[in-house]
């Protein structure tokens, strides 16, 4: 992880070469880190030592025998701690353009952070025969109570001794192993024992503080960075291995099958509920049925031609906010954002914010609807949601820089955290929103970190701007999300769109209308679906698999929501149906239409050329060509898509995140380096975009 060779794409390095603490790499989270990879270290001395210190007696006869244990398993952390440290420099060198001096001074406080630990540990384990949790943990960490229960077996007998003859004592001087005949093996086992407890209290404890440093998460000082959260979890998980393997022995594997089948049977329970819930809707109330027939009864003909009756009359009231005294037919604008995580987050904020500093607010002025993806759309809404408290009477400066620092600020860091630290106590773990109670996953944390990157400024509901969006004093907001159950968009405004979930040809057919989308505004409206969180609706919007929870929704069948981009990365789909659909309208009222995509990635480039001349990757690329190519996919098919707009009249700018360098494009996840930030930010000036900036400009005068 830490090379960078798994779960890049995720940002798992990141987590480790520059974490955060109070939303800054500085000396104190490199501390933390320090200290937690310490705990991750002496948890394996501590693991493996209570499994294999039977294979290595004479330790029961020395003084200080897990420090002599640590001392002579030690090659392994140092080996670790000197690569971290050659990497960590390079990455916050390179990426994080960080100081020498700084870099230093970063580097010391990590290693105050391991020395702490250690020094701790090993008074801990010092003090054996006054042990601090003897008296209230000695029952429960006793191994011999679950060696009683547990039946003995003939392979449980150890006999590959390690064999030794000197080893590294305390002061890292080689000696020679003492003669053991003169000790009772029963005495030498006994000592062992003592460890054994200690070791097990010490992974007991640090799982109470995963926990306690879970609950109060909201709390910031408490928040440890990510990466640290990660090797405490890793700690508790290898203590846990180890003592179920120094438990059962033989009986190993029947251990993790019943383990497995416990797990199983609370799962199916709901009492570990390993799915996400969307804040604000009301899950009290009874379930929607969701089928075919629901859909049909719900998105009927009559439905269709109301919705799209006063999305006209919104556009009427765009179209006289919009003509100028000569009466002039306005431009009309419609924005695509595509998916991309925080990299595209940065890209579609500076890009908007950009555009409507040049055109002096006639951008967001004159458009109609913002849609799109995943990151794409979280930058797009708070652009939409500064732009909208202006467009109210707020004072706010609408181009200052601290707004696009804002987007830039990490998400992944709260999110790791909580996964690591709350999402399996996330049943007891509840939290209050409008009156109704919730679990706390982090699903949640990455709203609450999204709220206060962004000032506030995006902590509201779905519905809040409804009347004012209805009156074309701001633009709609359309996010999406994909229904995995039957691949279905799942399409969240504060209007009306079931003119959206079905291609008009099929209205005629009343048995085979083919309903591709669900307005979750109508179908979820017994359920105060208005009154979800604005933060809610962008996490369904790019729910990335594994980093984000899926968000189950109250119907029957129960429906799981996940990434936009999973159906649509582009926003294409919507932007192309809601043209067809209005095009009689936009035609008669409109001078022009500009059709404005902001990608993170380049159309005719939009994933690399891949090829396969190992046998690796013959027998592996028939089974992910789907996963790997889905995005070229989509984006080729859309290019038809495009096709289908008239000719006239519509005009079509692709403005592009264009990396600087092919060869280091700002990584996919929820956190950007200071490097790839500069990156991105300096995107507009090349040469491709600044012809379809002069381009656009031309056509909004």
């Amino acid at each position: 992880t830490v090379s960078g060779n798994f779960a890049t794409h995720f940002g798992a390095s990141t987590l480790f070469l520059a974490p955060e603490y109070l939303g800054n790499i500085n000396f104190l989270s490199m501390v933390l880190l320090g200290a937690a990879t310490s705990i991750f270290i002496m948890s394996w001395n501590i693991t493996t030592f209570i499994i294999h210190s039977q294979r290595i007696p004479f330790l029961g006869a020395t003084r200080q025998s897990f420090l002599k244990y640590c001392i002579n398993n030690a090659l392994l952390p140092v080996i670790y701690l000197v690569f971290y440290t050659v990497a960590c420099v390079r990455y916050q060198w390179l990426n994080e353009n960080t100081a020498i001096s700084k870099i230093l001074i970063l580097q010391t406080g990590f290693y105050l952070g391991v020395a702490l630990i250690l020094f701790f540990s090993f008074i801990y384990f010092f003090r054996v025969d006054r042990d601090l949790f003897k008296v209230v943990l000695s029952k429960i960490t006793n191994p011999s109570l679950i060696r009683e229960i547990v039946p003995y077996d003939t392979l449980d007998l150890e006999i590959d001794i390690i064999k030794a003859e000197t080893y590294l004592s305390e002061k890292l001087k080689i000696k020679r192993l003492v003669d053991l005949t003169s000790y009772h093996p029963r005495l030498l086992n006994t000592v062992l024992r003592r460890h054994h407890r200690n070791a097990i209290t010490a992974s007991f404890v640090s799982l109470l503080a995963l926990i306690f440093l879970g609950i109060f998460m909201d709390e910031p000082r408490l928040r440890i960075p990510a990466g640290a959260g990660f090797l405490i979890l890793f700690s508790i998980i290898m203590s846990l291995v180890g003592a179920v393997k120094y438990f059962l022995k033989t009986w190993e594997l029947v251990g993790w099958v019943v383990i497995a089948f416990v797990f199983s049977v609370l799962v199916k329970m709901s009492v570990f509920n390993l799915g996400s819930i969307a804040y604000g809707l009301n899950y009290e109330k009874e379930k929607v049925p969701y089928d075919y027939k629901t859909l049909h009864e719900k998105f009927d003909q009559h439905l269709y031609t109301r919705d799209k009756y006063y999305e006209q009359l919104r556009l009427n009231n765009w179209l006289r906010r919009n003509t100028d005294s000569t009466g002039q037919k306005p431009t009309l604008i419609l924005i695509a954002v595509s998916g991309g995580g925080s990299r595209s987050a940065y890209w579609s904020f500076r890009t908007l914010q950009y555009l409507d500093s040049l055109t002096k607010g006639k951008l967001f002025q004159r458009s109609v609807l913002l849609t799109g993806a995943s990151g794409g759309m979280i930058g797009a809404s708070y652009w939409h949601g500064i732009h909208s408290n202006i467009a109210k009477g707020k004072s706010m400066l609408p181009y200052a820089t601290a707004y696009q620092d804002n987007i830039g600020k990490d998400l992944l860091n709260a999110i790791i955290f909580s996964f690591a630290s709350v999402d399996f106590i996330s049943p007891f773990n509840k939290i209050s929103i409008a009156g109704r109670s919730y679990n706390r996953d982090r699903g949640y944390a990455m709203e609450q970190e999204l709220i206060r990157n962004t000032d506030g400024i995006m902590d509201k509901n779905i519905g809040q701007d409804k009347e004012w969006i209805a009156q074309g004093i701001i633009p709609n907001l359309i996010i999406n999300g994909t229904i995995i159950n039957d691949g279905r968009k799942l399409m969240i405004s504060s209007q009306p769109i079931s003119y959206l979930t079905q291609p008009s040809y099929a209205l005629s057919d009343s048995f085979a209308s083919p309903i591709d989308a669900v307005d979750y505004g109508q179908y979820f409206s017994e359920h105060n679906a208005y009154n979800t969180r604005l933060t809610t609706a962008l996490r369904m919007n790019a729910t990335f698999p594994y980093v984000l929870p899926v968000v189950k929704l109250p119907t029957q069948p129960q429906i799981d929501i996940m990434d936009a981009g999973m159906r649509d990365n582009f926003g294409m789909e919507v932007i192309t149906r809601y043209f067809l659909v209005h095009k009689e309208w936009i035609e008669k009222h409109t001078s022009n239409v500009i059709l404005l995509q902001i990608r993170d990635t380049r159309e005719q480039d939009v994933f690399p050329f891949t090829e396969h001349s190992s046998l690796g990757s013959i027998l592996m690329n028939p089974l992910f060509v789907i996963h790997h190519k889905w995005e070229p996919f989509q984006s080729y098919t859309q290019g038809y898509m495009k096709e289908l707009l008239p000719q006239e009249n519509v005009d079509i700018i692709n403005l592009t995140y264009i990396p600087f360098n092919s060869d280091k494009t700002a990584s996919l996840n929820f956190h950007i380096t200071q490097r790839e930030k500069e990156d991105i930010y300096k995107s507009v000036e090349n040469p491709q975009n600044q012809a379809q900036i002069r381009y656009f400009l031309e056509l909004i005068k």
